[in-house]
C-alpha cells in the first residue's frame, strides 16, 4: 500500500443518503478511503454496522471513524470525564463493527494547565481506554488529532509521543491545523514537512511512516489559530510541498480531505501524488 486518498465525512456529491452510499460513491470516484463522521453522537444499529463493513470490503475502501467532538481527556469533572470516555469507547466499539480500523478524536483542552501535566493525564486516560478495548477484543487504532488552536492539547510532538508510549495509539496529523496553530503562517514549507517526517521516523521508526493518517484542507486562521476550512487552491497552504515530501519519504497510509467540497480536493491531491510518483503523465 502507498497512499490512499479520500474524504472526512460523506462526499458533497454523494447521490443518495447514508454512509453505504458514500462508500460506493468514493469507489466510483476512484478514491480509496472514507472517514465516517460520527462527530455529534454514535447512534448506529448492529445491522447498519454490518452493512457498512460489507460495503467497505466489496468496494475496497479503507474506513476510519471521526469520534464525537465532545471528547476531552482532560475534562475537569468526574461526570464530564465519564461521558467523554463513553463517547470514545462507543466510537471505537461501533466503528470496529462497521469495519473501521482507526478512530480519530480531538484529545482535549489544556484548561490553562501546564502542557506537561495535561500530557500525563491524557496518557493515563488512553492507557485505560486502550486496555478496555483490548480486553473486549476491539481491534482498532486510536488516533489523537493535532489541533488548530494553541489552547487545545494536540501538538505534533504530543500526539507522536503518545503514539510512542502507548500500544494501540498512533497520530492523526492534520496538516491544516499544524499550519494554523501558531497563527504565524509557519509549518508550510517543504523543509518543515520533511522535518516532520524525519521526526516521525526518529520517534516511531520506519513503520511509523508506513501507517500515517492525515487530514488536510485549505484553512483560514488568525493569530489565535484556525478559523475555518476552505478549498486548497483558495488558501495559502503549500499542499504541493506536503505531497512532495510524502513521496520523498516513502510515506504510506491515508490522506483525507476536509475541504468544503471534500472529494474535489481529494482527487486533486491524488492526481498530484500519482504524477509525482510517475504513475501518470503531467497534464
Amino acid at each position: 500500500m502507498t497512499l490512499r486518498f479520500g474524504t472526512v465525512g460523506t462526499p458533497s456529491g454523494t447521490p443518495a443518503s447514508g454512509t453505504d452510499a458514500a462508500i460506493r460513491y468514493i469507489r466510483e470516484l476512484g478514491l480509496g478511503a472514507l472517514e465516517i463522521a460520527w462527530v455529534r453522537s454514535v447512534r448506529i444499529k448492529d445491522e447498519t454496522c454490518a452493512l457498512l463493513q460489507r460495503a467497505g470490503k466489496e468496494c475496497d475502501i479503507y474506513l476510519s471513524v471521526h469520534a464525537p467532538y465532545f471528547i476531552n481527556l482532560n475534562s475537569q469533572t468526574a461526570e464530564k470525564m465519564k461521558a467523554s470516555d463513553e463517547r470514545l469507547l462507543a466510537a471505537a466499539r461501533r466503528g470496529y463493527l462497521a469495519g473501521a480500523t482507526d478512530i480519530i478524536f480531538h484529545p482535549g483542552s489544556y484548561h490553562g494547565q501546564p502542557p506537561e501535566q495535561v500530557y500525563e493525564r491524557v496518557k493515563e486516560k488512553l492507557l485505560e481506554i486502550t486496555g478496555i478495548l483490548r480486553e473486549e477484543g476491539v481491534e482498532v487504532t486510536l488516533r489523537p488529532e493535532t489541533m488548530g488552536k494553541g489552547a487545545m492539547f494536540g501538538t505534533m510532538e504530543e500526539v507522536v509521543q503518545l503514539s510512542k508510549e502507548i500500544d494501540g495509539v498512533k497520530p492523526c496529523l492534520d496538516i491544516a491545523h499544524l499550519h494554523a496553530r501558531t497563527g504565524d503562517g509557519s509549518f508550510n514549507s517543504y523543509e518543515e514537512f520533511a522535518a516532520m517526517f524525519a521526526y516521525i521516523r526518529q520517534e516511531l521508526g520506519e513503520r511509523g511512516l508506513k501507517t500515517m493518517h492525515f487530514h488536510i484542507s485549505g484553512i483560514e486562521y488568525t493569530q489565535a489559530g484556525e478559523r475555518n476550512h476552505v478549498m486548497l487552491e483558495e488558501s495559502d497552504l503549500n499542499w504541493r510541498a506536503f505531497v512532495q515530501a510524502c513521496v520523498d519519504f516513502g510515506v504510506e497510509g491515508r490522506v483525507l480531505s476536509e475541504s468544503p467540497t471534500q472529494e474535489d480536493d481529494a482527487l486533486l491531491l491524488q492526481q498530484t501524488y500519482r504524477t509525482l510518483m510517475g504513475e501518470v503523465e503531467q497534464a
